[in-house]
């Protein structure tokens, strides 16, 4: 257990930024199910700029690495270009 009262508000902050990743993350892991589950191009040209924001925000917090959010982005555009 933590000795020190900084510790145990370390322990609680912590907590809550973990549920908050773990919201945000699997929030945005939806959307782009979603986007990638679209048949029409124009529906998904749509929704692209919203999806790319949030995999931008996650980016910008350390939630995923900046790769993987350009790698992300670009298979998304290569999709909707494909349809």
């Amino acid at each position: 257990m933590a000795n020190h009262k900084s510790a145990l508000k370390r322990i609680r902050s912590n907590e809550t930024k973990r549920l908050r990743n773990k919201y945000q993350h699997k929030t945005t892991r939806n959307a782009i199910k979603n986007l990638r589950e679209l048949t029409k191009k124009k529906d998904a040209e749509k929704l692209f700029p919203s999806v790319a924001s949030m995999i931008d925000k996650l980016a910008k917090n350390n939630i995923i690495h900046d790769n993987k959010a350009a790698n992300l982005k670009s298979g998304l555009t290569k999709h909707i270009a494909s349809l």
